[in-house]
């Protein structure tokens, strides 16, 4: 079941999604939603990489937790252009994972 939230905003951010949801033709209601799952989809992808650049998660479970597919998270490393030191063990458990 939905929660409501309540939360205050500057009023050019106010102008800014009542812009969005003009252009979009969709209410102001609907434009926060998307930007907030958009946002916590975003921070996920951050916080599993950083864990992953720790060397605290494979990549396959950075995946997982971002609730992306591997795939999907290869192309985050891709297009953040990351660099992880990636070992024979990670390489069996990303394997095994698929």
């Amino acid at each position: 079941m939905p929660t409501t939230i309540t939360t205050r905003v500057e009023d050019d951010i106010v102008r800014d999604i009542d812009s969005v949801a003009k252009q979009e033709a969709i209410d102001r209601s609907a434009v926060i939603r998307r930007f907030l799952l958009a946002s916590v989809k975003e921070w996920k992808i951050q916080h599993s990489l950083d864990h992953y650049q720790g060397g605290k998660m494979t990549l396959w479970r950075a995946a997982q937790k971002s609730g992306i597919s591997l795939w999907e998270m290869i192309e985050e490393v891709k297009k953040r252009r990351l660099h992880v030191p990636y070992g024979i063990e990670e390489l069996q458990q990303d394997i095994e994972g698929l």
